[in-house]
C-alpha cells in the first residue's frame, strides 16, 4: 500500500489525486531544477523526486504525477533541468534526453506497481527496476544523437553512481516516513 496516499490510490473524487499529482509535477520539477556537485557530473534530484514519488503514491499517481509533469513542459514550461538555457518544450524533449523522460513516465508505474507493500529492501529493487526501464529507453534514444561506441559512457557512466546513491535516499526517506507515519496512528 502506498505510504503517502493510501486511500487516495483510487480515489473516489478526481480532485484529491488530481491535487496530488500536481504536488508530484511540483516536486520532480523542484528535483530537476537543484543541481549538487557530485562526481564525476553534477547530480540533480529529479530521479529522487521521480522514484520517491512513485513507490509513495503507487502505480496510477505516480504516472499522473510524472505525465502532468512531462505536459507542462511540453508546453514550454521550464521544467526541466536546463531550461530554458537548452530549450523548452518539444523540441527539448524530442532531444538527446528525450528517451529518458519518456523512460521516467514508464518506470513511475513500474515502481509505484513493483513497490506497493513492499519494505525498504522491497522499494530498493521497485526503484532499481525502475531505473532499469530509464537507462534501457534513455540510452535507446541516446543513441540518435550519440555514437553506439560512445553510449555507454555518454549516458551511462556518468550518472549511474548518483542515480544508486538517489534510489538508497528515496528508500531511506519512506522508511523515515513510513515510520512517523506509524507514531500518528
Amino acid at each position: 500500500m502506498p505510504i503517502l496516499a493510501p486511500s487516495l490510490t483510487r480515489p473516489t473524487s478526481l480532485w484529491p489525486g488530481l491535487g496530488l499529482a500536481l504536488c508530484g509535477a511540483a516536486l520532480i520539477t523542484l528535483g530537476a531544477k537543484v543541481q549538487i556537485p557530485f562526481w564525476p557530473v553534477p547530480m540533480t534530484l529529479h530521479t529522487l523526486a521521480v522514484f520517491f514519488i512513485a513507490a509513495s503514491f503507487g502505480p496510477r499517481l505516480g504516472v499522473a504525477a510524472m505525465a502532468s509533469y512531462l505536459i507542462a513542459g511540453a508546453m514550454g514550461l521550464p521544467v526541466f533541468s536546463g531550461t530554458p538555457e537548452r530549450g523548452i518544450g518539444l523540441a527539448y524533449m524530442a532531444g538527446p534526453t528525450g528517451g529518458y523522460l519518456a523512460g521516467y513516465l514508464l518506470a513511475a508505474g513500474v515502481i509505484g506497481w513493483l513497490a506497493q507493500g513492499r519494505g525498504a529492501l522491497g522499494r530498493v529493487v521497485a526503484m532499481l527496476a525502475g531505473l532499469a526501464v530509464v537507462y534501457a529507453l534513455g540510452l535507446a534514444w541516446l543513441s540518435r544523437f550519440v555514437p553506439v561506441s560512445g553510449l555507454v559512457a555518454a549516458g551511462f557512466t556518468p550518472f549511474i553512481l548518483g542515480d544508486l546513491v538517489k534510489i538508497l535516499l528515496a528508500s531511506g526517506l519512506m522508511t523515515a516516513l513510513h515510520s512517523l507515519k506509524g507514531r500518528f496512528k
